[in-house]
């Protein structure tokens, strides 16, 4: 008599083990290990055209590796950079778990709430009465819908959340990058102004000897000389900082650090690019704004789930049967059975759930005006980063086109009238001064304007600012332009 209670308790549960399988087996592919991925490596595939890995062996890791190390073993451009650190970049990797923490989230919500069984006896005699109970949490199946469409919304915002991180690490890297490769063309050209400028250092030591320069005017080009030294060496720490930032952000260590990059940032384009409806195409494309409305549309949700739960905040349905057995007056025993059902809930008299939907109420009010903001700011950035590319590549083809070409042209035609015997050496040495100078202010120009494009491509897409963006020279930039 003592098993009947639990074999009658496991014929309720059964039906609700069924019922937890089969919502178990609709969400099979949630519980997949690479659940979400496919949508976020092809979102960043789509804006950076480079691949990305989500690994989960060691087998993967090795092969990775593996790819890391053929892609970093020559000079490396800026896809080449990208696509080192979306492959090898740890905190990326990290980034992509919560994609499977959200997954396993939704998988979660998506089973039924396990059914509590009870086994008890009363009386003295332990044989005497025996209960078998079965409770099951009725709230959570009424609203078990509605808790699966609040996962499925924020499994949506966690994919969409390692897109940007995605594109985030694409755009600093880009930064990294160009960052790099302008300190060391900066000093490239301050090694040669500083060899022209030693040169000129011992011209006026030795026209000083003669007695055809002034004391005065040695000092200058002999400070002039200590100060390119100066610059020169505060661009190769610059530069040297820069490279390190990328291989950081490249996840590199070791002998895989022995990489190189181009002394030189690209040319110019042959012409800007034209973004007629920039604001209609960031507000279309930004990651972020769609990470916003999946907040607003989890709220609702939520908002709805709130309201279904306002005045019962637990519900439970008890079921089971109970065995009683008796001795009979003849001496024999009687057993009955008798089928319970108990139904137990708070009742909502002091609080009724009002506190809790004005705080859904204003939870969902608040980020639909943070959406609106975020709209209207869209706009604004998106417009400020066409501005500052256009405006810095009209600036940079400037320098290139008119300020560098003229100060090239002065100075040559200072040699030549010096050679003449028309132009003094002052007036020479000055020339190759305001030179070195103009050069150093078209390289600062060219920089950043390759900047403010990563930037404008950040605005359209998604991928954040970041503090090593364009508009700031390097020091050794500006001690350059300042002091000549």
């Amino acid at each position: 008599m003592k098993r009947r209670p639990l074999s009658i308790a496991a014929v309720v549960t059964i039906p609700l083990i069924a019922a937890g399988c089969t919502t178990s087996e609709a969400f099979n592919g949630i519980s997949a290990p690479m659940a979400g991925f496919t949508t976020v490596a092809a979102r960043a595939e789509s804006v950076t055209g480079k691949k990305t890995v989500w690994v989960q062996s060691s087998e993967e890791a090795r092969t990775v590796s593996e790819r890391v190390k053929s892609l970093v073993q020559k000079t490396i451009g800026p896809d080449t950079a990208v696509q080192v650190a979306l492959l090898n970049n740890k905190g990326l990797q990290a980034a992509y778990a919560e994609i499977g923490l959200s997954a396993a989230d939704m998988w979660q919500e998506s089973m039924l709430v396990n059914p509590t069984i009870s086994v008890g006896m009363i009386g003295v005699d332990p044989v005497r009465t025996i209960e078998g109970a079965v409770v099951s949490n009725i709230l959570a199946l009424a609203t078990h819908k509605r808790r699966v469409a609040v996962a499925d919304a924020r499994f949506r915002q966690a994919q969409l959340r390692a897109a940007e991180e995605t594109l985030r690490l694409a755009a600093d890297t880009r930064r990294a990058w160009i960052n790099a490769v302008s300190a060391w063309e900066s000093v490239s050209y301050l090694n040669k102004a500083q060899a022209a400028a030693d040169a000129a250092s011992e011209l006026a030591q030795k026209l000083g000897e003669t007695g055809a320069f002034t004391k005065t005017g040695q000092a200058r080009e002999h400070v002039f000389y200590a100060e390119i030294t100066g610059q020169a060496a505060e661009a190769r720490l610059a530069a040297r900082t820069a490279k390190e930032e990328l291989t950081r952000l490249m996840g590199l260590w070791g002998p895989d650090v022995d990489y190189s990059v181009p002394n030189m940032l690209p040319a110019l384009p042959k012409g800007a690019k034209a973004k007629r409806a920039i604001e209609a195409e960031a507000l279309k494309n930004r990651v972020d704004l769609e990470i916003a409305k999946l907040e607003l549309e989890a709220l609702a949700k939520s908002y709805s789930l709130t309201e279904a739960t306002r005045y019962v905040s637990d519900l439970e349905l008890l079921s089971g049967v109970e065995v009683e057995r008796e001795e009979s007056e003849e001496g024999g025993t009687e057993t009955s059975v008798s089928p319970t059902l108990e139904l137990e809930f708070v009742i909502p008299i002091f609080d009724t759930g009002k506190a809790r939907m004005r705080k859904a109420e204003l939870a969902y009010m608040q980020a639909a005006n943070r959406i609106a903001e975020k709209a209207v700011n869209i706009r604004s950035e998106a417009r400020s980063a066409y501005d500052s590319y256009r405006s810095t590549y009209d600036i940079a083809r400037h320098y290139r086109n008119n300020v560098v070409p003229l100060r090239t042209k002065i100075e040559a035609e200072s040699v030549l009238t010096y050679n003449g015997m028309i132009t003094n050496t002052f007036e020479l040495l000055a020339d190759t001064r305001a030179k070195i100078s103009s050069i150093m202010l078209s390289l600062n120009a060219k920089r950043n304007f390759w900047l403010a494009d990563v930037n404008l491509g950040t605005a359209i897409h998604g991928g954040g600012a970041s503090s090593s963006g364009g508009g700031d020279a390097p020091a050794a930039v500006e001690a350059g332009a300042e002091s000549h």
